[in-house]
């Protein structure tokens, strides 16, 4: 496995309506380093935004799509998902306050 930092590890957030509406339970999704685990992920979200304390962290791995250019069929990059839940005496995640 890679040496992933910290930094390395969130690479953006995922803004849906979906995700939108889990805002409200203190829930953020992110797209992460498709190495990195849970543990990583939760650490790197306490370091970068300051106040944040992480409850819990799901992730999913997605494949990728089929993709044709002509005759030529190839896939896009596989990405990996987390759903952040905070606790209740959490700070707010501020990237996503003005959307």
């Amino acid at each position: 496995m890679a040496n992933i930092q910290y930094y390395d590890v969130i690479l953006e957030p995922v803004i849906t309506e979906k995700s939108m509406s889990g805002m409200a339970d203190k829930k953020y999704t992110f797209l992460v380093h498709t190495e990195a685990n849970k543990t990583m992920i939760k650490e790197a979200v306490e370091k970068m935004f300051e106040g944040t304390k992480v409850e819990s962290v799901n992730t999913m791995n997605l494949d990728g799509k089929n993709k044709r250019r002509g005759r030529v069929t190839g896939k896009t990059a596989k990405t990996k998902k987390a759903i952040v839940q905070l606790t209740e005496d959490s700070k707010e995640i501020e990237i996503f306050s003005g959307l």
